[in-house]
């Protein structure tokens, strides 16, 4: 198998198991609601954000137009550079990689830009069902990303004299799958980037 279709296979296979997973949590769970598999430590916990990866948000309508189409945008770029690279047959890693930061990026994409208009509105009380009489709970480019993954591996509290004794929780932040492959892309990337970039800047690329 080619490069190339390895590369739209892997895209393909994340964003087919991202949103087939979303769809599932979003109509079969309530918001909130939480159902462990991996004892207390892995917990499916639904929950939906405005914004970035791990529950990070811009502010406001504009703010969530403007995240939506930078990522559009990061998106584009991304598959401009993988394609610049399979032309220089740079390094099998590194096209992975990159393949698996693009479906991420596109998978939350998905979410952003349609959600709003083929679900009603998730609650604590009720799931969301898919392509409502009434229409979405948003227009276009104004939907939630949906995340579930809940991993509170350790808890514990901090010392009397650092931050008064509060609790915490490591791992906090709530996650999908989008969210997961383009970090363990980037974690991929940087630790072999000399093996990946060694010979890219070095091969003409060809027509």
């Amino acid at each position: 198998m080619s490069i190339t279709r390895k590369s739209i296979l892997i895209i393909l296979l994340i964003l087919v198991a991202d949103q087939a997973l979303k769809i599932l949590i979003k109509t079969h769970m309530t918001l909130y609601q939480q159902i462990p598999f991996f004892g207390n430590w892995g917990i499916l916990h639904f929950v939906e954000n405005n914004g970035m990866a791990f529950g990070m948000a811009l502010p406001g309508s504009l703010g969530k137009i403007l995240l939506t189409s930078f990522r559009i945008l990061a998106v584009v770029a991304i598959g401009l550079y993988l394609r610049h690279l399979i032309r220089l047959k740079a390094h099998t890693g590194l096209i992975i990689s990159l393949s698996m930061v693009m479906a991420g990026a596109f998978g939350n994409i998905i979410d952003s830009v349609f959600y709003g208009l083929i679900f009603s509105s998730s609650s604590p009380v009720q799931a969301a069902t898919m392509f409502p009489e009434g229409g979405g709970y948003a227009s276009l480019m104004q939907g939630k990303v949906v995340d579930m993954f809940y991993f509170p591996l350790i808890k514990g509290n901090y010392p009397d004299w650092f931050r008064g004794g509060s609790s915490f929780i490591f791992f906090r932040p709530v996650f999908n799958i989008a969210d997961s492959s383009i970090s363990v892309a980037v974690a991929i990337i940087l630790f072999n980037q000399r093996r990946f970039f060694r010979h890219v800047e070095s091969k003409p690329e060809t027509t």
